[in-house]
């Protein structure tokens, strides 16, 4: 459930409808006559066409999409990574970004079980308690795999100059398009005019 005034509601497209909810047994046995259909289903769900319960790389989780980390990625510098498993109400050590860097951010994710439709990443930044910035990013439908799943954002660029520089927060959000909250977890950087 969002916090009162947090506002880390995603964006909607204009238009665009979720999918009825389908389960994955039901989208295996779908036009199985289908040559064609039947590969790109095989392509798109990997080993989930032979069996879901092959998928869940943490049968005992009854979650669907487990996130396990976020890496702030710069290019020349040491991808910094916070780990998304533990307790989430401790606060991660401040992160240093260098005024008018370029970043991006990676999420790491399995998917089991089920098909995941319209995964998203909203990012709401706010410095002294006041929001300056708000990112709603489409990440996308994924089946379940065994296998990792990552996510990373287009490059930004950090702001630069003197007012620019100082201490900021991060309330992040991890969604679908039924609205589940997957994940929340609140990160700080702090801008400088060095690395150091």
């Amino acid at each position: 459930m969002a916090e009162q005034g947090d506002d880390l509601t995603p964006d909607e497209t204009p238009g665009y409808k979720p999918p009825a909810e389908k389960k994955l047994a039901e989208m295996v046995n779908l036009d199985t006559e289908d040559e064609s259909l039947r590969k790109y289903k095989e392509q798109l769900l990997g080993t989930a066409a032979i069996g879901a319960e092959n998928t869940a790389p943490f049968p005992e989780d009854p979650r669907n999409v487990i996130i396990t980390k976020m890496a702030l990625l710069v290019d020349g510098r040491p991808d910094v990574e916070l780990d998304l498993t533990g307790d989430l109400s401790k606060k991660f050590d401040k992160i240093t970004m260098k005024e008018g860097c370029k970043y991006k951010i990676k999420i790491y994710f399995y998917v089991q079980r089920e098909i995941v439709p319209g995964l998203k990443f909203v990012l709401k930044t706010s410095r002294k308690g006041i929001s300056v910035d708000k990112e709603s990013h489409m990440v996308g439908s994924y089946g379940p795999r065994k296998e990792i799943h990552t996510y990373t954002t287009p490059p930004e660029d950090c702001p630069s100059g003197m007012i620019a520089r100082g201490n900021y927060s991060v309330k992040s959000l991890f969604t679908d398009d039924d609205k589940n909250e997957i994940l929340r977890w609140e990160w700080h950087f702090e801008i400088k005019k060095d690395w150091d």
